[in-house]
């Protein structure tokens, strides 16, 4: 029997406000040939299928639409909740889809069995066990008598996911004994390399489950929840099959792809990698350089690729952060985006933390005499500093302007 794993598809992300729709598009039309060539009969989703709680009517739709486009090929589709995804929402066509062969496990079901979903070969004979659980939120792993303290409560946790685990090994074991069985989950496994698009679950990653927990009786185990590709640590094969797209600049070169089982083989997955589809930028340096990498770009077609600059300097100086925003505003090359810049500088403004006396309050302080008192430490010649002046002065009155209007 094929199984493909995947995970973390977050639909509905945006990267700096720019939608990755089309993104996921392009990937489900390749996941779905990667079905057809690989002859795949099961496909399993580890959690975090929409990237809000209450997606978007978009997200909605283009959740359904690849459920839709994944069922004609004849595979059976088993997904589960993650952190992200609201279980009651997931939850919701439950019924409607399984009459599809479409299995949703949003949330841990009050009979933990629910979530043991027997896979039949052609033959009609239950060939592969799926323990699908989603995401275990606080409330499934303990108990109020187990939280006396804080260590307490990371302990439940801990302990919690290991019980759960293990008690639906339990279940498989005993109603259908032989049957070789594999397990999802969607947490966050002690020494997995995280990116900066992950939320923390579990108290901030410090209840980070030690993998050995999970014990011996599954064949594998697919996780989902952290973005990077990885393997895990465990006495059986552990993975992260990691999201399909990149979800942040911090994920630009992640090798992202999908996981590919065979049983007939064994339960070492083989990877394949996902085309990229779009590609994201990093450019930092000082302006020179950033006018310099961004001359060099060539137009192009298809998706844009997204740009993320930081401007790098010395020495602080107000007149770099105004032209760095006149070179992002009058960038324009085909093919490609700025979605964010920011300016940093190795030394500060001298003396920019002693602005005012200790003992005044920031509340006795009038905003024009701070701002004086900022451009006053700056090395400015007379007729900038003026405009400076000038230029925060219009700030204030349309700022005053608008506070008056909302009264």
């Amino acid at each position: 029997m094929k199984i493909l794993h995947t995970a973390d598809w977050h639909l509905g992300k945006k990267l700096h406000k720019h939608s990755l729709h089309s993104d996921f598009n392009l990937f489900i039309d390749w996941l779905c040939d990667c079905i057809t060539d690989n002859k795949v009969e099961v496909l399993l989703v580890s959690g975090d299928v929409f990237d809000l709680a209450n997606p978007s009517s978009e997200a909605r739709q283009q959740y359904f639409r690849a459920l839709m486009k994944l069922k004609r090929l004849d595979c059976k589709i088993i997904l589960t909740g993650g952190n992200h995804d609201s279980p009651l929402m997931l939850n919701a066509p439950q019924e409607v889809l399984r009459a599809l062969d479409i299995h949703i496990i949003g949330g841990l079901p009050e009979d933990i069995s629910d979530c043991i979903i027997p896979i039949k070969n052609k033959e009609n004979k239950i060939e592969l066990l799926v323990a699908a659980l989603p995401y275990l939120r606080d409330a499934d792993l303990r108990t109020a008598s187990e939280a006396n303290s804080y260590e307490d409560r990371i302990d439940a946790l801990r302990k919690g996911i290991q019980r759960t685990f293990l008690a639906t090994a339990e279940i498989c074991k005993n109603r259908y004994p032989g049957v070789p069985a594999i397990a999802m989950g969607h947490l966050f496994a002690a020494g997995a390399e995280t990116s900066e698009s992950e939320r923390d679950i579990q108290i901030g990653n410090q209840a980070a489950f030690n993998a050995l927990q999970f014990g011996d009786y599954f064949r594998y185990i697919a996780l989902g929840h952290i973005h990077k590709p990885q393997r895990v640590n465990a006495a059986t094969p552990t993975y992260y099959s990691g999201s399909p797209i990149a979800l942040s600049f911090s994920e630009r070169t992640n090798k992202n792809r999908i996981l590919l089982l065979d049983t007939d083989m064994g339960w070492e997955p083989q990877s394949i990698e996902i085309p990229i589809f779009r590609k994201l930028l990093k450019i930092t340096g000082d302006l020179e350089k950033l006018r310099r990498k961004l001359l060099e770009l060539e137009p192009r077609s298809g998706l844009d690729f997204l740009i993320e600059i930081e401007l790098k300097q010395e020495n602080y100086d107000i007149n770099k952060i105004y032209e760095l925003d006149q070179l992002v505003d009058t960038f324009h090359v085909e093919g490609y985006e700025i979605v964010k810049h920011r300016a940093s500088f190795e030394n500060k403004i001298s003396g920019s933390g002693e602005l005012y006396e200790q003992k005044q309050q920031l509340e006795d302080l009038q905003p024009l005499d701070v701002f004086q008192k900022l451009i006053d430490r700056q090395e400015e010649a007379e007729d900038t500093r003026e405009e400076l002046m000038s230029a925060f002065n219009e700030i204030l009155e349309e700022a005053y302007q608008l506070n008056k209007s909302k009264k």
